[in-house]
């Protein structure tokens, strides 16, 4: 007899508490991809900077909860000015294990119910060019690509160039 066991993944809202695991699932994103800003080991544990940031009401910061264990995120950051107070820039990272659960979209998902709530009409982020996977997914949840940045980022020995892409509401 054959017994298949379904986990429930949990996309929510992260909280001070989930500080370190969250902090635990940015360093194993870190170290499986060369398309998040920080190299492997680059990123430095500060709680009580992750906490703050945790803390604060203006931007959003959404985990893919498995077993207790954040294996992806999504975070928001709202324009600190009045000016750009209706913008949000946004990252997200998926551990490799994950990938192709559609993860992502769910996190789009409630993005997009966050950003109309919050009154923001514009979402934006950055891409390498060479990421088509994520441009793809970009793309399905409604951005579009507005131009090319050259040479952003310097990854294993050359400059890559990344697409600035948005979402309007």
């Amino acid at each position: 007899m054959k017994l298949k066991m379904e986990i429930i993944m949990e996309i929510r809202r992260l909280i001070d508490t989930d500080v370190r695991e969250f902090y635990n699932c940015l360093k194993i994103i870190d170290s499986e991809t060369n398309f998040m800003m920080f190299e492997p080991d680059e990123r430095v544990w500060n709680e009580e900077k992750l906490v703050k940031i945790l803390k604060d009401e203006n931007n959003l910061f959404l985990g893919a909860v498995e077993d207790d264990k954040i294996v992806g995120f999504l975070s928001a950051e709202r324009g600190a000015f009045r000016r750009i107070k209706h913008t949000a820039y946004i990252v997200i990272g998926i551990q490799k294990d994950y990938h192709n659960r559609k993860i992502g979209t769910k996190l789009f998902q409630m993005l997009g119910d966050w950003a109309v709530k919050n009154k923001i009409i514009r979402l934006e982020l950055t891409v390498e060019c060479e990421n088509v996977s994520a441009i793809k997914l970009y793309e399905k949840m409604g951005f579009s690509i507005e131009g090319t940045k050259k040479k952003t980022m310097y990854v294993n020995g050359k400059y890559v160039d990344e697409y600035m892409m948005s979402k309007i509401f």
